[in-house]
């Protein structure tokens, strides 16, 4: 019988999570069964939204439960195959990640074409990031030439993407970032019309002297005091996707004191999660992939080795300019 490692939560975490909140153990793994697979992760995703999954209040996934291994976006090769869709040297995507090898019904894994990309494109820039920001951009919205566009966060994951989706549209971007260093990538590397190195307090004067004339659309990863500037920005009529508000995860923070803009600007503000839109997941990859290939996107990656570093690299997620574009997690 094989032998992996896998981390698991052994303490709920109260405000920024620690490396005690983990564990790291040694599990047999069994032989797949009639209609399962046996796959050797090679990539895992480590996501702002899991810490939401490490505190048992109500959401809309399930908590992670104490004394089991965490779970997330992965990719690795089957090594056993008890289904003919799926063969041995086979490289899929599932949700198994946080262990070295993932075993389940094939139902949980889908295949994807590693060719001209690494695999760990599939966590990051044609993965659930990548997808979040065209579901933001296009799906929710219809961000359109000529618009400027705001993006917090915008060194991150999702915030990289959605900025560059942004320009191909032909829209002004306006980014975010805590870090000199993510703000500079951010204007050589991945063309970001203006960028923001925020300093609290001053966030709302610091977006509008980029933006003088107001922002017709706000891409929101943060919330809090960046909401609360994207709301005394937006021109009237304005419109706001939210699919994250990573500043208030760890501990809370002040909703915006000026939400009346809502009703006074006639703004539209919708929230969303991005897999209740995955019937659109197909469409996506078809309309990304072709600019990731020819590098008129870029899937910027940052990564860590070795499943032990992936607690570290999870807490990481929440310091300044830490890193950009996709953390993965190395196996």
């Amino acid at each position: 019988m094989r032998t992996g490692c896998e981390v698991r939560l052994v303490s709920r975490p109260e405000g920024l999570p620690t490396v005690e909140n983990f564990a790291i153990v040694d599990v047999e793994v069994p032989e797949p069964g009639a209609g399962q697979v046996l796959v050797r992760n090679t990539f895992m995703s480590v996501d702002p939204y899991m810490r939401g999954r490490m505190s048992d209040a109500p959401s809309y996934v399930e908590p992670f439960e104490i004394g089991k291994a965490l779970s997330g976006g992965a990719v690795g090769v089957v090594e056993v195959s008890r289904d003919a869709r799926f063969p041995v040297g086979s490289t899929v995507l599932h949700s198994l990640g946080w262990r070295t090898y993932a075993e389940g019904l094939a139902a949980a894994f889908r295949s994807v074409d590693a060719v001209g990309v690494s695999p760990s494109a599939y966590l990051g820039v044609l993965g659930m990031p990548g997808f979040t920001a065209y579901v933001g951009l296009f799906v929710i919205d219809d961000v359109k030439a000529g618009e400027t566009v705001f993006i917090s966060s915008a060194a991150g994951a999702v915030g990289s993407i959605a900025g560059q989706l942004a320009k191909l549209r032909g829209a002004r971007v306006i980014g975010s970032t805590r870090s000199k260093d993510s703000a500079k990538v951010l204007r050589d590397e991945l063309h970001f019309d203006d960028v923001i190195v925020v300093e609290p307090g001053q966030i709302a004067k610091q977006l509008r002297n980029a933006a003088p004339t107001g922002i017709d659309f706000y891409f929101d990863n943060v919330g809090g005091e960046q909401l609360e500037a994207a709301f005394a920005t937006l021109k009237d009529h304005g419109r706001v996707s939210a699919c994250g508000m990573i500043a208030g995860y760890c501990d809370p923070v002040p909703g915006p004191r000026n939400m009346a803009a809502i009703v006074q600007k006639r703004l539209k503000v919708q929230g969303f999660i991005v897999s209740d839109h995955m019937a659109r997941n197909a469409e996506f990859v078809h309309a990304v992939a072709p600019a990731v290939a020819s590098g008129k996107i870029s899937g910027r990656e940052t990564f860590v080795n070795g499943l032990e570093q992936a607690p570290k690299a999870f807490i990481s997620l929440f310091a300044p300019g830490a890193h950009i574009g996709k953390l993965v997690v190395r196996l």
